[in-house]
């Protein structure tokens, strides 16, 4: 029988709940009969007259008794007898009507005389005694019921707690099926030397004999450092797929309970199934949660992560090589981790899985644009051009994003805009429409075109002006976007100087052209001092020379030593701080010498802003060279804002009428004049 028949017999999968199970059902169901038999017994008994036997004897002589049983009382005597009946409420009535009957019944003793008078009535039937089986289940009834509750409430609460007790030491690493959610070589793209790496693996795996014949040894552990979102979970999946072993999948955090011994017992347990499982992978995802350097920190050495770590140093040093189990696992704060957990023999090979180049990213949408319906035009080489810095889930972001904002607009494919659009809100956040007062609009156009002027004018070929806008994006009032032209490896002197001098460019125009500035600024002037001190305490590009500052920056729960000393005096630190000064307003002097020069362009680009609210970088390039936009410009205002502009211009022009009303004509003599 196929696994899939078989799995279909099985009824109920193995995580249905307890209360869709047939026992739990039926038991359910035998309670609420019970209690709705005694219910209605209950009920009918209550309807019931209890009255003396005299009583009856004096009903049956007005022939007052429609119906009656007479049962012998088996605890009394033998004159003793039990009479259930319907009485009439209307004397001598032959027919038992609701209204005028009422049920009664009797307990006592009853003569021979008037035993033989109730019965030449005619209207009574003599029942045997036959309650032993009703008294045992009134009896027994009550008890089955209690003692079920509690064992559904308490006894089976119990039994589950202390099994869920015993698993906690177990571990929580996930096995990844062969046939399911299968990941290969063709599913990774944009780190073909990552994979390189990773492939002498898949060779031990399929045939490990190969490698020990030569007596050589395969790497015990293999660690992905990488940036976020590069690809590393889904290497480690490619490799399982690719040799056809079992995967399991667990992350740091998972080792770590508020049980001590938990973590640490997690790690044997994964281990022991690893073995049962061997030939086999097991992927640890951001292990520095558990792998950060011992000592550090202010908790001292004895607490539960250190112990954690500590069992995964002895297992991993302590399983043969021969039994096939090899542990990959992945972080981005390689640095963080522990020395004995990096040596030789545990994690004894790193692969660097890097931000995609030119070509990784093309390979990369390639293999996401599968799914997408992207539109002839589109040219996956195109977007690979205009996102450099982008990581493989960045990419795959884009895509969806664009698929997305085509959707919403009722489209059929995705098209360019789609994907501009897509870039555009990951890059620099969602456009946000606000009402904003004019006086503070005009100083934000002032502020984003001296943004976009100065880099412009400064014309360096590895940044390109993107586009300039007035709308708000994420928590900036307006934006000037700057793109990379090609992949950033690093960063000169002199472009650190022009970052410095475009960002104090927005301050330096709204002074310039108002006589005033605003608090819009402080951002940029914060990135500015951070590249300014970074140029003189890291990378040596001052006065001071090639000398590096600050040695004691790091955090203690980083995973560092807390015993830093300062590494400069306080003649040094001023030292320090006059270098960063002096960066900072030299280029705030050539800024500003650049805005003063252009001011008239400037202007003329405040005011297409003011007009377009949004305008594309080649359009700045043809304002500083024609000092008009001469291509089209797409304006992005939307009906609301025509209809707001519409509604403005029509108050001001009913304003202007009634200022022009004429006025009424002067006193003459100190009589008051009549308009």
């Amino acid at each position: 029988m196929s696994e899939k028949n078989s799995s279909n017999r099985r009824g109920p999968g193995k995580g249905a709940p307890d209360r869709f199970q047939p026992k739990v059902i039926i038991f359910w169901v035998a309670i609420i009969a019970v209690l709705l038999t005694i219910w209605v017994q209950s009920a009918n008994t209550s309807t019931q007259e209890e009255i003396s036997m005299s009583r009856v004897i004096a009903l049956a002589k007005q022939d007052a008794i429609l119906r009656g049983t007479i049962s012998p009382m088996p605890n009394g005597g033998s004159d003793w007898y039990e009479i259930v009946g319907t009485k009439s409420l209307v004397p001598g009535a032959e027919v038992e009507d609701a209204q005028n009957a009422r049920g009664f019944k009797a307990r006592g003793r009853l003569s021979e005389e008037n035993y033989d008078l109730l019965q030449s009535s005619g209207r009574f039937t003599e029942s045997s005694p036959n309650n032993f089986l009703p008294q045992l289940l009134a009896g027994i009834i009550p008890f089955l019921l209690i003692i079920g509750l509690l064992y559904f409430l308490f006894v089976r609460q119990l039994r589950m707690a202390g099994k869920g007790a015993l698993n906690f030491g177990k571990s929580k690493a996930k096995l990844l099926t062969r046939d399911k959610d299968k990941v290969t070589f063709a599913n990774v793209a944009g780190c073909d030397e990552a994979k390189e790496e990773v492939s002498e693996v898949i060779d031990f795996l399929k045939d490990p004999k190969k490698f020990q014949r030569m007596g050589g040894k395969i790497p015990k552990g293999i660690l992905m450092v990488g940036p976020p979102g590069t690809g590393k979970t889904l290497l480690a999946k490619a490799v399982a797929g690719e040799a056809d072993v079992p995967f399991f999948s667990i992350s740091g955090s998972d080792f770590v309970e508020m049980f001590v011994g938990v973590g640490a017992s997690r790690v044997r347990d994964m281990f022991e199934q690893g073995r049962k499982n061997a030939p086999c992978l097991i992927f640890v995802d951001e292990i520095d949660a558990v792998g950060r350097q011992r000592g550090a920190g202010l908790g001292g050495g004895n607490d539960e992560r250190e112990q954690t770590l500590n069992s995964l140093l002895v297992e991993m040093d302590g399983f043969d090589t021969t039994e096939g189990v090899i542990i990959i696992a992945a972080t981005n704060r390689a640095d963080v981790l522990d020395k004995a957990l990096l040596r030789p023999g545990r994690f004894d090979r790193q692969v660097v899985v890097d931000l995609p180049d030119l070509r990784g990213r093309e390979e990369i949408l390639k293999v996401h644009a599968k799914k997408i319906r992207l539109s002839k035009e589109v040219s996956l080489a195109s977007i690979a051009r205009v996102t450099p810095g982008f990581a493989g889930a960045d990419l795959a972001n884009l895509l969806n994003e664009g698929a997305l904002m085509a959707a919403r607009k009722n489209k059929d494919q995705v098209e360019n805009i789609d994907i501009d659009e897509a870039r555009d809100k990951i890059s620099f956040g969602r456009e946000r429409r606000r009402v904003v007062d004019e006086e503070d609009l005009r100083s934000t156009a002032y502020h984003e075109a001296g943004h976009a002027l100065v880099r412009a004018l400064l014309k360096d070929k590895d940044v390109r002006l993107h586009k300039v806008t007035i709308l708000p994006r994420g928590r900036a009032m307006g934006m000037a976007m700057f793109a990379p032209t090609k992949d950033v490896l690093g960063t000169s002197r002199n472009q650190m100087r022009d970052m410095i001098a475009v960002g104090l460019a927005g301050r330096i125009a709204e002074e310039v052209v108002t006589g005033d500035y605003s608090t819009g600024a402080q951002a940029d002037i914060a990135q500015s001092t951070k590249i300014a001190r970074d140029m003189v305490c890291r990378y040596g590009m001052s006065s001071l020379g090639p000398v590096a500052f600050g040695e004691n920056q790091d955090q203690i729960f980083l995973g560092r030593e807390i015993n830093r000393t300062q590494s400069y005096s306080e003649v040094t630190a001023e030292k320090i701080d006059g270098a960063v000064s002096e960066i900072i307003h030299e280029q705030f002097e050539r800024a500003k010498d650049l805005i003063e020069e252009n001011r008239t362009k400037l202007v003329t680009l405040a005011e297409a802003l003011l007009q377009y609210e949004t305008i594309e970088g080649h359009h700045v390039d043809e304002i500083l060279e024609f000092g008009e936009i001469r291509s089209e410009v797409v304006s992005s205002k939307t009906e609301l804002d025509d209809r707001l502009e519409k509604e403005e211009a029509e108050a001001e022009e009913l304003a202007k009428k009634k200022s022009e009303k004429k006025l009424p004509p002067p006193a003459i003599d100190g009589e008051p004049s009549i308009a």
